[in-house]
């Protein structure tokens, strides 16, 4: 059986497109073929009507929507996600870039989480305290007690490089990747000993947008009933940015880890979400920026 790191390199041709570039190399020029990351967009609809647009890599539609839905706060549940199914174009053949799904949600509550978020993006930027607030009121705090060793942490990187499979086709996409803990982390015996051992590569999802890496992560997870991710490890393959945890919060992941900076809302929502925020996490370095104790030296 193939692993998921080889399945990933061996189906790319829809994320990955050809074009000619004009080569400058010390001087010497020439004419050659250059694998691009695809970027297009997706309209996203809610039974039938028009919901959201995002450009994105294409690849994981159905899970990039449903992951969406889970962060933004429209379903809270797979079991409020009906079905997420193609737009008949003219000829009746699906569209490429557009998806319909049917919520299991009354109306009025629809209407009501619709309001909510608009109120949460109307805050974002302008106070990071009323958007922190906000988000606090529907997301709670991450309580879990799992544990992983610092020498576990470091480890993350490469194994989420060795699945990158657009990024080694193209060298320019973003990527977020979701980490089984040991069982028996957690548990009142043998959590000690599960958190030294390297977690295993559950996912991994690339995009042009950081973010819609991480839907695609998050909506894959939901689509299984694997939600909350309560022993699981996130990393991200960028920067760490307040939407990021958001996102990673909603679906109840306790660590998570970056290859580069956080920005300062983001360790605030950390800290009041009890999300353990690692930045800077290139071997044999890293930060820990909130709720340390999940981490053991």
């Amino acid at each position: 059986m193939l692993s998921l790191s080889k399945r990933a390199h061996e189906n790319v041709s829809e994320s990955v497109k050809e074009f000619e570039a004009l080569r400058w190399r010390a001087g010497a020029v020439s004419r050659d073929p250059d694998r691009l990351a695809v970027e297009e967009p997706l309209e996203i609809r809610l039974a039938g009507r028009r919901f959201t647009l995002t450009m994105r890599t294409p690849g994981h539609d159905r899970e990039l929507a449903a992951g969406f839905l889970l962060a933004e706060g429209f379903v809270g549940s797979s079991d409020e996600l009906g079905e997420i199914r193609p737009v008949p174009g003219p000829r009746g053949e699906p569209e490429p870039n557009a998806i319909d799904v049917l919520l299991s949600v009354p109306a009025e509550r629809l209407r009501e989480r619709l309001k909510r978020n608009f109120v949460i993006s109307s805050s974002c930027g302008v106070c990071g305290k009323t958007s922190i607030e906000a988000i606090e009121r529907r997301i709670a705090r991450i309580e879990d007690k799992v544990r992983i060793s610092a020498a576990a942490i470091l480890k993350l990187p490469a194994m989420m490089r060795e699945a990158q499979a657009v990024f080694s086709a193209t060298g320019g996409l973003h990527a977020a990747a979701l980490f089984a803990l040991p069982a028996a982390n957690g548990s009142s015996n043998g959590a000690q000993s599960a958190s030294l051992m390297v977690p295993s590569l559950t996912v991994l999802r690339e995009d042009v947008g950081r973010h819609n890496a991480v839907d695609k992560v998050i909506g894959y997870s939901l689509l299984r009933d694997m939600v909350p991710l309560s022993d699981a490890v996130m990393m991200v393959s960028g920067r760490t940015s307040f939407e990021i945890v958001q996102k990673a919060a909603s679906a109840g992941v306790p660590i998570l880890c970056a290859v580069s900076a956080p920005s300062s809302l983001a360790v605030d929502l950390a800290q009041e979400l009890g999300v353990t925020l690692v930045g800077f996490l290139r071997e044999p370095n890293f930060n820990v920026y909130s709720c340390p104790e999940r981490i053991l030296t």
